[in-house]
């Protein structure tokens, strides 16, 4: 009979679980991720959300709901459209219905539940992650709550709002202007063209229930004091409380503090073990109300904070040591679920990825994400930068043009800080981007340094400087470049790189696909990123304290990721790239430059020249060029930014040569100094030395390899240039330098 039961319990959950299949499958889409296959309405993201308070008796309710597209000013409908898979935004594969909420339209949600046996005689509370952007939220028909804000988690206690029946009715509307309106929404557009991407509506986070008692654990500040060794910790409460708290190295309690809820307690960490991405060691915490709510957290024991060097340079230290960070600007899209990855497996392989490729630092830009993104952060050993997701009004390239209410901007602000804050990983609140959206910036910097004066601010990555905050951030595509140094401020590279490959099978769409830089190799690609990464060294040593390459992903239209969109290839070498990112993180050195070949910015150089394509041959060294024309350089048109004009050259293609003499080939790092507008090749004594397309906007010092220093000889030696103009400015200048990298210890 025992068997009979059970046998026909599994009958029953067997086919309950082939009608929920049946409700729901992926929305058609041209991409997915390895990851869609493994979602289902039983298991959709069912981690616990919040890792850094953590109870023991919690509800899941991810999983399918009703859902209905409105008219925004209609009532509740009374049929619903059919069933959508929360938490993937509605405009995405993964929800099962892959359709566009205008603002003119309201999103509606509804679903039912039991009560669950944990909750009997505790308060029941209602926790949403993130909903984008107005969510009105009733239970039994009762209105609960409401809440502006599409990045931030909210809470609504629900209890007096339940009733006897079996079953509780919970109803969420939603009204999301995307960029008709100007509040904070990062990269989603209506329209999605280049860096903007689909619109998100909606439920994209977890949707949780949680039972507490009367008195219980609202709220945790966790602030490491390395300088003191010890962690500082207010709790929050619903009413006054005595409170108590423990910190555990494994199973070994370390320290413990009582006292009264909102007073900040004291827990001494004896020898602290310090977090660092190359050891990400967490301590265990558990803090509670006295006979009454636990909960379960952790922290890291680290420091950051802007200072100067022993050579008086302002750099970003971690537990009071200089350290360069490097990473990618993370967009944090995904093809099948857009703001929502498939699966929690789908955000642990970003932050892994990102480690084994060699960088310590990620930008997360213009977007917030799940608070379990942060954690495995966290535990992996990832340095964070925390953008703001961008809004409307001053500066900002799409939308109305609104003018944005700075109060409604802050408040969000400020509950994304709060929110965070716990994260060891997240070292940088970064409020503005390149001018989006950007206002008052001043006061806005110093309300997020109010909030959290243990961090630095960079008050507005790229563009629009304003001198407030920590750090002056700059913008070059494809770069690298560094601010002037600043006596109070620390110098970073926001923004540079995106070097575009697209990768036949793996596109969002077979046109409009784009980089900053458009390539059409891995090996190439390779290449070109070498060339970057190895020009930071010397910045570093003149005082650049970060860079962040674009970017981590394909992204949409954008092919100038580090993977592509759906996170099937790679396009990188990982044990290459560790290599290429290893010497970023020595010690600043002592740059010294020697010109050994000189340009013709300062002083005229003279060349011979051609526009008439030349003979075979012609970049050696026994080349006849007596027929070629004679002029200074450089050469090109006016209007060619960077560009020191002394020749005018307006034809498609140049050629030029050059003789120079050497007493000695004792060099260390030989250099070719250039600025070229566009596509140029340069020989040296008949050997092919560089290849450089499209075009900078500056004079570079670009590396070259052994083989092309080996080709310098003592006595008479030639430079020979063919330079191809293609669109916009024109420019060409080349020559050569030995670049000395010494140890700040020496003389």
């Amino acid at each position: 009979m025992r068997y009979l039961k059970i046998a026909a319990f599994f009958c029953f959950s067997f086919q309950a679980a082939l009608t929920v299949a049946a409700e729901w499958k992926p929305a058609e889409s041209t991409l997915m991720t390895r990851w869609a296959k493994n979602v289902s309405p039983d298991n959709a993201h069912s981690e616990y959300p919040r890792p850094q308070m953590v109870r023991k008796d919690w509800l899941n309710l991810n999983g399918l709901w009703e859902y209905a597209i409105c008219a925004k000013d209609d009532p509740q409908p009374k049929e619903f459209d059919g069933k959508i898979l929360v938490p993937f935004p509605v405009e995405s594969a993964l929800s099962g219905v892959k359709e566009a909420v205008t603002p003119e339209d309201r999103l509606w949600y509804r679903r039912t539940f039991a009560v669950p046996e944990f909750a009997q005689g505790q308060r029941l509370l209602l926790h949403f992650q993130a909903v984008d952007w107005h969510a009105q939220v009733s239970v039994n028909g009762r209105q609960v709550g409401e809440h502006k804000g599409g990045y931030d988690p909210f809470t609504f206690d629900i209890t007096d709002a339940l009733t006897d029946a079996a079953e509780q009715e919970i109803v969420v509307s939603v009204w999301d202007p995307t960029n008709k309106g100007p509040q904070p929404r990062g990269k989603q557009v209506l329209e999605p063209r280049g860096i903007w991407y689909t619109a998100v509506t909606g439920i994209w986070q977890t949707v949780w229930l949680e039972a507490v008692p009367e008195t219980y654990v609202r709220s945790l500040k966790i602030v490491p004091d390395l300088d003191a060794n010890c962690l500082r910790l207010t709790v929050t409460t619903d009413g006054d409380a005595e409170v108590w708290a423990k910190a555990f190295d494994g199973e070994q309690p370390i320290a413990s503090a009582e006292g009264k809820t909102g007073k900040t307690l004291a827990l001494a960490i004896e020898s602290p073990k310090l977090w660092s991405p190359d050891s990400p060691f967490l301590y265990d915490l558990r803090v509670g109300v006295q006979d009454g709510d636990e909960v379960a957290s952790y922290f890291g024991m680290r420091k950051i904070e802007v200072k100067k060097d022993e050579a008086g340079v302002n750099r970003l230290f971690l537990n009071n040591e200089a350290l360069f960070q490097i990473g990618p600007l993370d967009q944090g899209w995904w093809p099948d679920g857009l703001y929502t990855a498939a699966t929690d497996d789908a955000l642990v392989y970003d932050v892994e990825i990102t480690k084994k490729l060699g960088f310590n630092m990620a930008r997360k830009h213009v977007k917030v994400e799940p608070e379990r993104w942060y954690y495995h952060c966290d535990r992996l050993g990832l340095l964070v930068w925390q953008d703001m997701p961008s809004g409307g009004g001053a500066g900002e390239p799409v939308g109305d043009g609104t003018k944005f209410p700075r109060s409604a901007f802050e408040l969000e602000w400020k509950r994304v800080i709060t929110a965070f804050h716990n994260h060891p990983s997240i070292v940088m609140w970064v409020p503005f981007n390149e001018g989006w959206g950007q206002h008052e910036t001043p006061a806005i910097v110093e309300a997020t340094k109010q909030l959290d004066p243990t961090r630095p601010v960079n008050e507005a990555s790229g563009w629009s400087d304003e001198g407030s905050g920590d750090v002056k951030d700059i913008h070059k595509y494809p770069g690298p470049a560094m601010p002037p140094v600043e006596e109070k401020r620390v110098g970073v590279l926001g923004e540079f790189g995106g070097l575009g490959l697209p990768v036949r099978g793996h596109l969002w769409w077979d046109k409009r696909n784009w980089g900053y830089r458009n390539l059409t190799s891995l090996e190439q690609l390779q290449t070109d990123y070498d060339n970057l990464i190895q020009r930071l060294r010397p910045m570093i040593g003149k005082g650049l304290a970060a860079a962040v390459y674009t970017q981590t992903s394909d992204c949409e239209g954008e092919v100038n990721g580090l993977m592509t969109y759906d996170r099937e290839v790679v396009k990188f070498d990982l044990e290459h790239m560790h290599a290429v990112h290893a010497p970023l993180f020595l010690p600043p050195p002592i740059i010294i430059t020697k010109v050994i070949v000189p340009t013709s910015v300062k002083e005229p150089q003279t060349w011979r020249y051609t526009t008439d394509e030349p003979k075979d041959g012609w970049q050696t060294p026994d080349f006849d060029d007596s027929s070629w024309k004679e002029a200074i350089g450089g050469f090109g048109r006016a209007d060619t930014p960077g560009a020191v004009i002394r020749t005018e050259w307006h034809s498609d293609d140049i050629w030029l040569r050059r003789t120079f003499q050497l007493k000695n080939t004792d060099w260390n790092n030989v250099q070719l100094r250039i600025h070229h507008d566009e596509d140029v090749e340069v020989y040296l004594n008949g050997k092919h030395i560089a290849s450089y397309t499209d075009f900078l906007t500056e004079y570079t010092d670009l590396p070259l390899n052994k083989d092309a220093q080996a080709a310098l000889r003592v006595g008479k030696n030639t430079l020979a240039v063919h330079c191809r103009q293609t669109r916009g400015g024109q420019y060409i200048d080349v020559g050569l330098v030995d670049v000395i990298e010494k140890p700040r210890s020496s003389p």
